[in-house]
């Protein structure tokens, strides 16, 4: 029987626990496979030291298997960053935020010796852009940055309204662009005034997809 798109998740998760260090920190993501991920991670929590959350949602789940959360500004290292992705290509660049946990994700990334990114097959793309690119802003600059988009990349870029995140930030998802350029089109969006992040992972890519299939867990690397 093929598996269900749960069933990947939580097959790519499993797989995920093979790239965690023992006695080292661990960076989790934030997300529906993020989260299938901490569950796994809770039957071995006695082996690591402890771990970095990419967002408040996913240091709850954390402390709530009594895993021991820490701040990152008292870390020194991560030995690994687990995360899933909304879309990603096949040099492994990726399109995340769709739960709107961007900038600590790509914070924690940065930190982290190792990303492994858990998704599964449906998430694969040709070009990045079919899944609207979440932009976390500043909400003074707002319609400033909305129309800089426009004018520079083309798109149409929506208000996720109603929402705000952890870092009291707004949001902007950019519909209909076609991404040929990650790495590129990732620093000049940053480089709008008013931009905290976008959700483009493509600087700091992920250097492994474990990817759900109906078949089992592919392991992806550029």
């Amino acid at each position: 029987m093929a598996m269900t798109q749960d069933e990947m998740k939580q097959a790519v998760a499993k797989a995920a626990i093979d790239y965690v260090v023992p006695g080292t920190i661990i960076g989790v993501g934030t997300g529906s496979t993020a989260n299938y991920f901490i569950d796994e991670l809770a039957k071995i929590k006695n082996k690591i030291e402890g771990t970095v959350a990419s967002s408040e949602a996913s240091a709850e789940r954390l402390k709530g298997h009594g895993i021991p959360v820490l701040d990152l500004n008292s870390v020194d290292e991560i030995s690994v960053y687990v995360d899933g992705a909304d879309e990603f290509d096949r040099h492994l660049h990726l399109t995340k935020g769709g739960g709107g946990a961007l900038t600590r994700e790509k914070i924690v990334a940065a930190v982290a010796d190792k990303f492994v990114c858990i998704a599964d097959e449906t998430k694969k793309v040709d070009i990045l852009g079919k899944f609207p690119l979440p932009i976390e802003v500043i909400p003074m600059a707002r319609s400033y940055v909305a129309r800089e988009i426009v004018k520079r990349f083309g798109g149409e870029p929506v208000w996720r309204e109603g929402f705000i995140t952890d870092n009291g930030n707004v949001i902007l998802d950019v519909h209909g662009l076609e991404i040929v350029d990650p790495v590129g089109m990732e620093r000049e969006l940053n480089n709008i005034v008013g931009t905290v992040t976008n959700g483009l992972f493509a600087q700091r890519k992920a250097d492994i997809l474990l990817c759900g299939t109906a078949n089992g867990v592919e392991v992806l690397t550029d």
